[in-house]
């Protein structure tokens, strides 16, 4: 049987507070309640509820407050929150709207409306976890492939801050950044079907076995289609292996056919490869490995501008942490 779920109701006003529990715990939900916002935050990070249910006006922390700091972090901002507002509260909904709160209720609040609006959205709710969960499972298939080599450790943790950095850098919409910080984590998952014997394998690959792995392309591909949300994420996958002059694989696309998201995730592939020790080669430092992919770029392997921007991020990289070693020196004399 599945567990009741649970609901954080905050108003300030008594009677409309304990009105509002009594209808929900008869509906079978596992009630929270707070009588300012300053609680509902604190009853929220302890109680973790399914749903918010809040007033607009609250002393201390509004309900839009409420809702903001809800809204703006990444680990609870899909949690449904409802505003209740006054008749004529027009720009309370606007200021919840802007907060990024996913429905209103009006006052006097009528049951079987607030009944079919938290039975929705719990519905929503359960499709997203849902949704979450199938996420997870790809990320965690990811991480094992990786965790058989131990040369290449928090290789994909890195693959997707860091392109996401890089887009970030490039000025990229939201929905592109998200996409980079996935297809980093997922970008050689087909290496599933790889042979150990073949991915392990500290020597050249022959042509026969370097087939195969260039084939874990479409394969990652094909694995992570079923997934709507990973419909930006599939052309990473199966281009970041991609060159400019046509020379990559698996469809040996050139230039701009080569999505942006692809070429961004390759360039900071090559360079976390250049600056990380392997079985056959040393890791490079920094200018070192810059130097080769400037080459690399000469040859028309990898987009000129986005690697020019790479460049620039990693030399502020670099003199920030000169300044801080800098610092750190000074502070100690």
């Amino acid at each position: 049987m599945e567990a009741a779920k649970t609901i954080l109701v905050a108003d300030d006003h008594e009677a409309s507070l304990l009105g509002l529990a009594e209808l929900l715990s008869a509906e079978g939900f596992n009630v929270v309640t707070a009588a300012d916002g300053q609680v509902a935050l604190a009853e929220f990070r302890r109680a973790q509820p399914d749903l918010v249910l809040s007033d607009v006006k609250m002393p201390g922390l509004s309900g839009i407050e409420l809702c903001r700091h809800i809204k703006s972090d990444a680990e609870t901002r899909l949690v449904p929150l409802v505003l209740i507002t006054g008749l004529t509260a027009v720009q309370d909904r606007v200021a919840g709207i802007q907060a990024g709160a996913d429905d209103f209720l009006t006052k006097p609040v009528e049951r079987l409306q607030l009944i079919a609006r938290v039975h929705s959205l719990l519905r929503q709710k359960a499709y997203t976890d849902e949704l979450e969960r199938a996420e997870s499972v790809l990320f965690a298939l990811a991480m094992s492939i990786e965790g058989k080599d131990p040369y290449t450790e928090g290789h994909c943790v890195r693959l997707a801050e860091q392109s996401a950095r890089l887009g970030e850098f490039l000025g990229l919409e939201e929905a592109q950044i998200i996409t980079l910080r996935r297809a980093g984590l997922v970008h050689d998952i087909g290496k599933v079907a790889v042979p150990d014997s073949i991915l392990l394998k500290p020597t050249r690959l022959t042509a026969a076995e370097r087939k195969i792995m260039q084939n874990h392309t479409i394969v990652g591909e094909r694995i992570c289609s079923p997934l709507k949300s990973f419909h930006l994420v599939l052309p990473v996958i199966r281009h970041h292996h991609e060159k400019m002059n046509g020379t990559g694989y698996p469809d040996k696309l050139k230039g701009e056919e080569i999505p942006l998201t692809a070429r961004i995730l390759q360039i900071v592939d090559v360079y976390d490869a250049l600056t990380t020790s392997r079985p056959y080669k040393r890791a490079l430092p920094v200018e070192e490995a810059l130097a080769v992919m400037r080459k690399e770029v000469g040859k028309g392997w990898w987009d000129p501008r986005v690697f020019a921007e790479f460049e620039r991020l990693i030399q502020k990289d670099v003199q920030k942490f000169v300044s801080l070693v800098k610092a750190a020196a000074a502070g100690g004399n």
